[in-house]
This record gives C-alpha cells, sequence and structure tokens, in this order.
C-alpha cells in the first residue's frame, strides 16, 4: 500500500504564502498543513486547510526565532512531515533545520524577486535544503547546488 505523503508548506503571509499557493497542482492531492502568520490574507486563502500560525514580526528578531523554533518542535512532534516546503522568509529557519532531524526532505524556492543576491532565510537555510529552487539562471552563482525551474508566475 503506498503511504500519502505528508507535506509541509511554510512561508510568511503575503507574496511568500501566495507563491506556495501558486503550486495549488503539486500539493492538492497530498495530505498537507500550512505555517504561516495569524493574518487576513492568510486566513482567507487557507480557508477549510490545516494551518498553524507563525509569530511575527519575525524579521531579524531573535524573539520570534525563538518562539517559532518552540512552535516547530510542537508542529514537527504532531505533524511528521515527509517534505517542507517553504519560499521563505524567517518561519522556515527552523522548520527546515528541526524538520531535518525529525527526518524531513526540504525544498526550498527563492523567491522571484531576487534575481542575483539571497535573502536571509535562503542562506540560512540552504545547507539543509535538499533541493533548492531559483528562477533566475544569475542565481545560480549565489547557490551553485540549486535548480533554475524558471518563473512560477
Amino acid at each position: 500500500m503506498n503511504k500519502k505523503i505528508k507535506v509541509g508548506l511554510v512561508g510568511s503571509s503575503g507574496g511568500h504564502l501566495t507563491h506556495l499557493y501558486m503550486l495549488k497542482e503539486f500539493w492538492e492531492d497530498k495530505d498537507r498543513f500550512w505555517v504561516t502568520f495569524d493574518k487576513e490574507d492568510a486566513r482567507s486563502l487557507l480557508k477549510g486547510e490545516r494551518f498553524y500560525p507563525a509569530y511575527y514580526p519575525s524579521n531579524r528578531s531573535i524573539k520570534a526565532l525563538i518562539i517559532n523554533t518552540y512552535r516547530a518542535i510542537k508542529v514537527l512532534i504532531k505533524e511528521r512531515p515527509d517534505l517542507i516546503v517553504s519560499s521563505g522568509a524567517a518561519p522556515a529557519i527552523p522548520f527546515f533545520w528541526l524538520g531535518k532531524l525529525f527526518g524531513a526532505k526540504t525544498i526550498y524556492i527563492e523567491v522571484f524577486d531576487r534575481i542575483d543576491e539571497p535573502t536571509i532565510s535562503g542562506k540560512i537555510c540552504y545547507p539543509v535544503t535538499d533541493k533548492f529552487i531559483v528562477e533566475w539562471e544569475e542565481m545560480k552563482e549565489v547557490y551553485p547546488k540549486a535548480i533554475n525551474l524558471g518563473s512560477i508566475f
């Protein structure tokens, strides 16, 4: 019997969440859960989806990193995903690093508006990412093991 793959989709709300949602063809037939900020756009977009709130504001915040690390531990123990997918930003960091300890595979998609410079979360997640996807060929100079799949938009 084939086990259905469980996917965790992790990212900030706004553009990062939109980026992940655009991958619906990939995730719609999978057992999935979402981790993002508990904001109106996320609640509206993810209505009916399994959703865990990430703490925010999180950019460049040690406090948020600590809180989201604790939340990641709780979610990962409960959900035990086979795969974690993110397009950033800060909430991805604890989920990728701890997810590896829980045996999950990871896929990181660097955001479209980065053409030749990395994001902070991309740089931090890169060492523990199984598949690192970029949308511009120039980004392969920044992330040598990246795969350029072109634009998701």
